[in-house]
């Protein structure tokens, strides 16, 4: 069998007929000119005639522009002198997308004349699927082995029904197929055509003439589609002449409004863009005038068409990401694939999604949304990548996009950009906002709890409560108001250099207002004030704004930002004025950042930490340093603050651990959460001896220290969860340098004033009672006393004991507790039994006992419980 490409393009030659050709000037090159296998026609007797090799499987095209495409009827004369068959058929292509017919992602419709049924029937072909059938003709009307003559017209009308009809003697005594189906399926037309299939002994069997193509209506408006605010395209039914179409003065809005451009799509001659110099109302109508197709079909005045809800560019916190599935296996209910939500947070505006894009944080490759791409007020979208579309479909509305990042499952941060390249969105999540260990393992998405405090970090999101494991394309399970009502907070100041300063918030701020150069002053130690030459929010998730100086920062120099306003994202400003001290560090020589307090023994659930001391008088970066269990770097070594500045002012104290709300959450009141440090990869320690290393980032050794067990107070229950501490901050990392941290402070004191510190040895014991009468009455005044104590060196247990005037046991405080070297002890005047003491005079004994030298004090106060009369 041979496969025979016969196409015929042709142009415009008089208004109303885009084809009229008899081939009465003996040729097909010009007039209209075909074009592709021309060697393989010819013309006959003014026929066109089949010439082509007698080999079966070739395939042979011609080819010549139609865009006819509706509203129009197509006419031809053909003779088949051959037994048509599956192998020996004619398809004339009345339209169709392309002029290579040989490709499978041509569309359009043809007539076939032939096949299996010997018939005359149309089919429509859609991209890269077999044909479909529209109008099934007549079975045998084409049964002659030799001579099957037939004229054929088919009329397509401006509402999508088509006709077809055929005369078998070849005149113009049509007979319609009962069958006048609708079809709207393909509206646009590059050519029409035939193509030729045969077996190789009717290479020259195929006949023919009188094609003519009729365009006699009027293009119509179907409709206008809005893009932004000031664009709108405007889509007729058929092509458009694309020199009046690109005529601004033929549009024109009820207002008045002309368009300042007019535009006729490259891809579809169907589609003219306007863009307008102003914003659309909410409600529009279009008028186009004197508009005619490429035949000089003119339409009747005015064309109109009504278009609202004119989508917009979103602005910031108006296009959101609300749902994301980042471990989708072990599947729960939805499809194991990753995707994120984003929603339309507003209440009347449609977003438009052109030039919008997703980006994952340290990732080179951005996602864009499709251009076309829309969301109502209120509106969800499923975002996933192109070959998982398919699997959301059923959840609502999917944006399947090309190059979707992939999610790690323990968190990343993702950002929305706008067209401009502003940031519309970040969130950047963790698999703590989880809340739920079972949940974090897979199988279930973190949604946003509350879209109006989309500023909000962790307690604005948590694991999906729905039992499918997520609510993709619409409301979420967790959806609750939780309104954001406190400003921003200022953390710290970092120098990063000796010209920028950072300024680190507590939320994300609104950048704009933050770029305000007003907000800020600066003053050194000396009262120099600094001027700031430009306030940049550094995004993507502005919780920090750089200070470009006028003049550069010394080393070491104390200087005081102030901040008399900041506003968050939601728009809370703060109302008082906040500052932070800062200077520009030095790097750290040895012996200047050290070992201060060590927890090598956690207890059950707990976390190790080390604290440092910076004992110097020079402010120190902490980022790239190292902490290591052993002298070469690698195994048991961890990078302190390995991606920004951590700055230690002289004096300052920072713990390092690998979890500090565990941390926190064991020594509740004798730790400081601003003074905890995570770090990533922090060495287990050995419970028993060992010793911790102490490198900058140039790996020079600036301290250690080699703890073991024996260090602690003998008298300890248990040594788990207590922690060495240093005594005196200026003495050497030895173990005669450090003590168990006490009992009245938890055993430890990490990121605080260490509870065994003493600065100078010696010194002798002071005990003072304050007030030495008080009144328990509970009336606000004087209802308690309170024991203050220093003692001369650390490792004292104590016992504090309260007495009557004839000696009798009223109150134990304390009994045999390690004690720290400074502390307070209270008695609210009542007795072991909670009953209030009776009105008299009162002794409070005082032990002291140190183990190791065996050494025993005691001391005696007097003090009063009175009444008030």
């Amino acid at each position: 069998m041979k496969y025979l490409l016969f196409l015929f393009f042709l142009l415009p030659l008089a208004a109303f007929a885009q084809l009229a050709e008899t081939f009465a000037d003996g040729n097909f090159t010009q007039n209209p000119t075909w074009s592709g296998d021309a060697a393989s026609f010819s013309v006959a007797s003014q026929v066109l005639q089949s010439n082509g090799p007698a080999t079966t499987g070739t395939q042979l095209q011609l080819a010549t522009p139609c865009q006819a495409s509706t509203g129009t009827t197509w006419e031809f004369w053909a003779n088949l002198k051959l037994a048509t068959s599956s192998g020996n058929l004619a398809d004339v292509w009345l339209l169709a997308s392309q002029a290579d017919l040989k490709s499978p992602a041509t569309k359009g419709y043809f007539v076939r004349l032939g096949g299996t049924d010997d018939e005359v029937s149309l089919f429509r072909k859609d991209s890269a699927k077999a044909a479909v059938l529209v109008i099934d003709g007549q079975n045998g009307t084409l049964g002659s082995s030799t001579n099957n003559v037939v004229r054929v017209r088919v009329t397509r009308s401006l509402q999508g029904q088509w006709k077809l009809e055929r005369d078998l003697g070849g005149g113009r005594n049509f007979m319609a197929e009962a069958s006048q189906p609708i079809d709207n399926t393909h509206q646009r037309s590059a050519v029409v055509g035939v193509s030729l299939l045969y077996s190789a002994a009717n290479s020259k069997n195929f006949y023919f003439d009188d094609f003519n193509v009729t365009d006699a209506t009027a293009p119509l408006l179907t409709r206008a589609a809005p893009l932004d605010a000031r664009t709108v395209d405007v889509v007729f039914n058929e092509a458009v002449d694309p020199a009046a179409a690109a005529q601004p003065d033929r549009y024109r809005l009820a207002t008045g409004a002309v368009p300042t451009t007019a535009q006729v799509s490259a891809l579809n001659p169907a589609v003219v863009r306007l863009t307008f110099g102003q914003d659309f109302a909410s409600r529009n109508t279009l008028e186009v005038r004197q508009l005619a197709d490429p035949y000089g079909n003119v339409a009747a005045e005015p064309l109109t068409a009504t278009f609202g809800g004119v989508p917009v560019a979103p602005r910031i916190g108006e296009l959101l990401i609300t749902e994301i599935m980042a471990r989708e296996t072990p599947a729960v209910g939805l499809p194991a694939s990753e995707f994120v939500e984003i929603y339309n947070n507003t209440a009347s505006k449609i977003l438009s999604l052109r030039g919008v894009r997703l980006l994952k944080t340290g990732s080179s490759t951005a996602t864009a949304l499709p251009d076309t791409a829309q969301l109502l007020p209120g509106q969800y979208a499923v975002v996933c990548g192109t070959t998982r579309a398919a699997q959301f479909a059923p959840y609502g509305k999917v944006y399947g996009v090309s190059n979707f990042p992939a999610l790690s499952n323990t968190g990343d941060q993702l950002v929305l950009r706008g067209r401009t390249g502003t940031t519309l969105f970040e969130v950047a999540y963790t698999d703590d906002w989880y809340r739920d260990q079972r949940k974090k393992n897979g199988g279930w998405t973190l949604e946003m709890r509350d879209p109006s405090t989309y500023c909000g970090g962790t307690d604005n999101w948590q694991a999906s409560q729905d039992a499918s494991g997520g609510t993709p394309a619409r409301r979420n399970s967790v959806a609750t108001a939780s309104p954001d009502r406190t400003p921003p907070t200022l953390l710290r100041a970092v120098a990063l250099t000796a010209s920028t300063v950072r300024l680190h918030f507590g939320e994300k701020l609104d950048s704009t207002a933050a770029a305000n150069l007003a907000l800020y002053t600066l003053q050194s130690s000396a009262g120099t004030a600094l001027g700031v030459r430009q306030a940049a929010p550094v995004g993507p998730d502005f919780r920090a704004v750089d200070l470009l100086l006028g003049a550069s920062l010394q080393p070491s120099q104390p200087v005081t930002v102030a901040v008399t306003r900041a506003t968050d994202c939601a728009g809370n400003a703060s109302g008082a004025l906040a500052s932070a001290g800062f200077a520009l560090p030095e790097a750290a020589l040895p012996g200047d950042l050290v070992v201060n307090e060590i927890l090598f023994n956690h207890r059950s659930g707990g976390v190790y930490f080390v604290e440092l001391l910076n004992r110097s008088a020079r402010y120190l970066n902490l980022q790239g340093y190292q902490l290591a269990t052993q002298k070469a770097t690698g195994l048991g070594t961890c990078i302190i603050s390995p991606a920004a500045a951590y700055v230690l002012a002289p004096g300052q104290l920072v713990a390092l651990t690998s979890d500090p709300g565990i941390l926190q959450a064991q020594y509740p009141t004798s730790s400081d959460a601003a003074a905890l440090l995570a770090v990533a990869g922090f060495p287990a320690l050995d419970n028993s001896a060992g010793t911790v290393y102490l490198y900058d980032a140039t790996s020079q050794e600036l301290d250690h220290y080699a703890y073991d067990k024996s260090q602690q107070l003998p008298l300890l229950s248990t040594q788990a969860g207590v922690s060495l501490e240093r005594i005196r901050a200026a003495g050497p990392s030895l173990a005669s340098n450090f003590h168990s941290a006490a009992s009245t402070v938890g055993y430890a004191t990490p990121g605080r004033l260490n509870s065994q510190t003493q600065d100078a040895a010696g010194g002798g014991q002071e005990l003072t009672l304050t007030p030495e009468l008080f009144t328990p009455d509970d009336d606000g005044q004087q209802d308690f006393t309170t024991l203050t104590y220093e003692l001369d060196q650390p490792g004292y247990v104590g016992s504090v004991t309260v007495y009557d005037a004839l000696g009798r046991l009223t109150r134990r405080l304390l009994r045999n507790e390690s004690l720290p070297t400074t502390g307070t002890v209270q008695w609210d005047g009542t007795d072991d039994n909670g009953r209030k003491a009776a009105v008299g005079y009162y002794i409070i004994h005082v032990e002291l006992f140190r183990p190791s030298g065996g050494e025993r004090r005691e001391y005696k106060k007097t003090v009063v419980v009175g009444a008030r009369l």
